[in-house]
């Protein structure tokens, strides 16, 4: 009986500590947001995927092509959820690229460039 006890215990352990392992941190940037301009739709992104403005992706110097990112717009509060399929953006400051129909979500067409904060999760 005391050994089957153990048994649960140590069974019970191991699935909370694998819960806890599990867990994936949210990491928080902040900067600035811009969108790409018209001349790349239709081009090729650094991952291989055909870049569309109609689609919620965003570039990225960094993250892994594919990541899910929550951009926040600090001057109106909105937000969208975009995935990342290219590199960039190389303008100092600067720390997601989005294309215009994200942008737009975000009331950002006609500043060009917002304050964002960018929100993922890291495993």
């Amino acid at each position: 009986m005391l050994t089957k006890r153990y048994i649960r215990h140590f069974f019970l352990l191991a699935v909370c500590i694998s819960c806890l392992c599990s867990c994936a941190r949210t990491i928080t940037e902040s900067g600035k947001a811009s969108y790409y301009a018209d001349k790349f739709e239709g081009r090729k992104t650094a991952s291989g995927e055909i870049f569309h403005q109609s689609k919620m992706t965003a570039a990225h110097r960094t993250l892994p092509f594919g990541t899910k990112v929550k951009v926040i717009n600090l001057a109106n509060g909105r937000a969208v959820n975009v995935k990342i399929n290219d590199r960039g953006p190389f303008a100092e400051g600067r720390v997601i690229d989005l294309s215009k129909k994200a942008a737009s979500k975000l009331g950002i067409i006609t500043t060009g460039v917002a304050p964002v904060e960018i929100k993922y999760k890291k495993k």
